[in-house]
């Protein structure tokens, strides 16, 4: 049996039982909770010495690193050594975006590199190999399964209606997804649909047969403000509910990806109508990005998005870089991006049902050693001490202040303040 289905039947897995204790929630209501589909648990049947996690509901928000070779750069040390970074960043999950080089050869180090859920894209490999047709498809997701591989990023929602849409309405940017664009490509150049999509019960046998996690992804997402939202996102949105509610008849576990480039007013809007449609299905986006014309600044473009994408119901973040839209990201990059979208995604949390006390706890502490101006108690608790601390000492100047304030700290002189007027009573 499934995960989804092991649950149903009211069993508490292994994997179930771990992650509740990471995250404080009861073991039976997280099963009842990946029962019904709102939490995923991505964990391939072949993979060894994982550490299972959670994404969905009454969880703390997850974050993603995208990691892969390039045409252009295409060694696989390096990705390994980037996702090993991103690891100790903190990162929950490493997605393999391979294009360039052997690809099989990358996604397996990084397999044996890392213990926590990997994830890829099988229609990647089958573009590489200049076999993007149907066998050539479920061939490439057939070896990215028996490889070990936990979730997959499959454009099923990409259909002969979707390039109709875009006929309809045309975009500035057109379709920036990889995957929807060879999607659109191999429908236009044969006439046929999409064979995710028009073969979505094969599948599904197959993702079952490995308990392998469909990340259903967003090929029409928008890739420009202008873009944001239009007809075609929204009816992506309506297909990958319809195919949320066939995989879990079939006990197979899938999330939902969304987009993409949205202007800040209209993320709460976009993320209620995916909770909607996919029957509030784990929510897995990049951003998103609140403006265009911030290149080498995209990580923060994409964590002010997340942030508020997170408030409203968002439960995995993608971590942008700095090389966004520019360069293959760096080691240094990836690790700049994977910081930045774990601050966005710890702010949601200071919001989110279930798991809102905990995350105050972290701030609390912080609180209560900047107002005791214990530098020690402040590098424990910060996100990437290592960080604070080369921050705190690059001038060699020591004093128990910050070198901003000085003597003129306000959180000294309001105590010595206090103080006084204790004396005076």
């Amino acid at each position: 049996m499934t995960l989804m289905e092991e649950a149903s039947r009211g069993r508490v897995p292994r994997e179930i039982g771990s992650v509740a204790e990471r995250e404080g929630i009861d073991p039976a209501k997280l099963a009842r909770l990946v029962a019904t589909g709102r939490v995923v648990i991505p964990r391939n049947i072949r993979r060894e010495n994982l550490v299972p996690v959670g994404v969905g509901e009454m969880l703390t928000t997850k974050v993603n690193v995208n990691v892969g070779t390039s045409k252009s750069l295409d060694s696989p040390e390096t990705e390994v050594e980037k996702a090993l970074a991103a690891v100790a960043a903190g990162t929950d999950a490493v997605m393999d975006l391979s294009t360039g080089g052997d690809l099989d050869l990358v996604r397996r180090k990084i397999l044996d590199a890392v213990h926590i859920p990997v994830g890829s894209v099988p229609i990647y490999n089958a573009a590489v190999k200049k076999d993007v047709s149907s066998q050539g498809l479920f061939d490439a997701l057939e070896k990215h399964a028996k490889d070990g591989v936990d979730f997959v990023t499959i454009h099923a929602g990409v259909n002969n209606n979707s390039l109709e849409r875009l006929h309809q309405d045309p975009r500035i940017m057109g379709v920036v997804s990889r995957g929807g664009s060879l999607t659109m490509k191999y429908i236009a150049e044969t006439g046929e649909d999409n064979p995710y999509y028009a073969e979505f019960d094969y599948l599904l046998e197959m993702a079952r047969e490995y308990d392998l996690t469909l990340s259903l992804g967003d090929g029409l997402r928008p890739g420009c403000i202008e873009d944001a939202s239009d007809r075609a996102k929204y009816m992506e949105f309506i297909m990958l509910g319809e195919l949320v509610k066939r995989a879990r008849a079939a006990g197979v576990q899938a999330m939902v990806e969304g987009p993409g480039h949205v202007p800040a007013d209209e993320i709460q809007t976009s993320v209620k109508a995916m909770k909607y449609l996919t029957d509030g299905a784990p929510l897995y986006l990049l951003g998103p990005l609140v403006t265009d014309v911030a290149p080498g600044y995209d990580h923060i473009t994409a964590a002010m998005g997340g942030v508020i994408a997170g408030m409203a119901g968002a439960d995995f973040l993608c971590a942008t870089t700095p090389s966004e839209h520019l360069d293959l990201p760096t080691k240094e990059d990836v690790i700049e991006g994977t910081y930045v979208t774990r601050v966005a995604a710890h702010a949601a949390d200071l919001t989110r049902p279930g798991v809102r006390e905990k995350a105050r706890a972290w701030d609390l502490q912080m609180a209560k050693a900047r107002a005791d101006l214990d530098w020690n108690g402040q590098f424990n608790a910060a996100i990437n001490p290592t960080r604070a601390k080369l921050i705190r000492h690059r001038r060699g100047v020591e004093t128990d202040t910050c070198t901003m304030c000085s003597e003129l700290c306000a959180i000294r002189l309001s105590k010595e303040a206090l103080e006084m007027q204790r004396e005076r009573k």
